[in-house]
């Protein structure tokens, strides 16, 4: 009782949490994305969403083999490819013990510290199961493993069950997908926003917008968006999109690493949140069309948009897969910078989203067919 008494009375006398403000269109687009379960393989939800937002602004959809989204805008001009994923980090049932606990499969680039102790969803043939992956208790490791990283293989999902019949049971089982439990958070101030999958549902969410503005605006060719599956495990659905589109050029829109939170090294990344949209000059999967970084670098400027650039080690994009189909294609990759990706829990800042819309919004308007010959255009000098 003393207990509760102290609650209350510091209840009347603590002062009231700021308010964030109420979501508009885009932050409810982008936690709706975020929320949407949809690792390797498995992207309904977030496929579902992209072509309700699509449909309005394109002339045609279409999919192909894999399930990549390809929504059209404009009938004539060069072949632009703007790309974003639908696929984040998740996992696949793998198997269920006699005790009723489950084994998994990890699906896409996890680092096993991220994995302990925390809540995930299956995603059954009954719907949803909330589920978490244990953790040995402090009191029983011993001093000398208080500091290890337990492998992967060595979790299992805990769904509260007992047996093997009772997860059966709740409709979940072998090959059931499973995604991080992490709901979208507006975090104070209302201009950063927490959530999972950044890598790449805020790509998604540039492309979206970027489609609603240039249908209004209008542009000087035949915009092509895929919306691609499976890039967490091999960059699939780029590859099998890019054979339908035969793009004259390639742009890919991702979630950026941010170098500015504690404990980081100077050369893993130097772009900030809230620095703006960033370019990548390198990662281990593509170097960026030379001429195309230029024509960023020039658009971002007279656009007065701050843009970082980047080298990032370790690091795979889609533009990999488009610039080694149809004989070649001239790609960049531009990135919306995020803190902690590939784990449960990221974080966005609203200005970095807005400004990657204007950049991309910018540069699609100067591709026209004079200025796409020129990036194509790689005769001696």
């Amino acid at each position: 009782m003393k207990t509760l008494a102290c609650l209350a009375a510091f209840a009347l006398v603590a002062p009231a949490a700021a308010q964030a403000p109420a979501p508009d269109r885009v932050a409810r687009l982008l936690g709706e994305l975020a929320d949407a379960p949809g690792p390797p393989g498995f992207e309904e939800a977030v496929r579902k969403i992209v072509v309700r937002e699509v449909q309005p602004l394109a002339g045609k959809v279409s999919y192909d083999g894999l399930g990549s989204v390809i929504a059209e805008q404009g009938g004539s001009g060069p072949r632009i490819m703007l790309d974003a994923h639908m696929d984040e980090l998740g996992g696949v049932v793998r198997r269920v013990t006699p005790g009723g606990f489950l084994s998994m499969q990890m699906l896409g680039g996890w680092l096993d510290q991220a994995l302990p102790d925390q809540r995930w969803l299956i995603i059954g043939r009954k719907g949803p199961v909330e589920a978490v992956t244990g953790i040995r208790d402090v009191h029983v490791v011993p001093a000398d493993e208080r500091t290890r990283v337990y492998p992967r293989d060595s979790l299992y999902l805990d769904v509260g069950a007992k047996t093997a019949a009772e997860v059966e049971a709740l409709g979940i089982g072998p090959g059931d997908p499973v995604v991080p439990d992490s709901p979208f958070e507006i975090l104070a101030g209302g201009r950063r926003y927490l959530g999972k999958a950044w890598d790449d549902r805020v790509g998604l969410a540039v492309a979206i917008e970027a489609m609603r503005r240039l249908k209004a605006e209008g542009h000087p060719n035949r915009l092509i968006f895929a919306a691609t599956v499976q890039e967490e495990v091999g960059l699939r659905g780029a590859r099998t999109a890019a054979d339908l589109i035969k793009p004259d050029i390639g742009i890919a829109i991702e979630g950026g690493i941010t170098g500015d939170s504690p404990g980081r090294a100077p050369e893993e990344t130097q772009a900030v949140l809230g620095g703006g949209p960033g370019i990548f000059l390198y990662d281990s999967s593509a170097i960026p069309n030379r001429k195309m970084v230029r024509l960023v670098d020039d658009t971002a400027k007279a656009a007065g948009v701050p843009l970082q650039h980047d080298l990032v080690q370790g690091y795979g994009d889609d533009s990999a897969a488009i610039q080694a189909t149809a004989g070649g294609v001239p790609t960049v990759n531009l990135v919306v910078p995020a803190r902690y990706t590939h784990a449960h829990n990221g974080v966005i800042d609203r200005a970095d989203f807005d400004r990657t819309v204007e950049l991309v919004v910018a540069l699609i308007k100067r591709l026209d067919a004079a200025e796409v010959a020129r990036l194509r255009d790689f005769t001696p000098e």
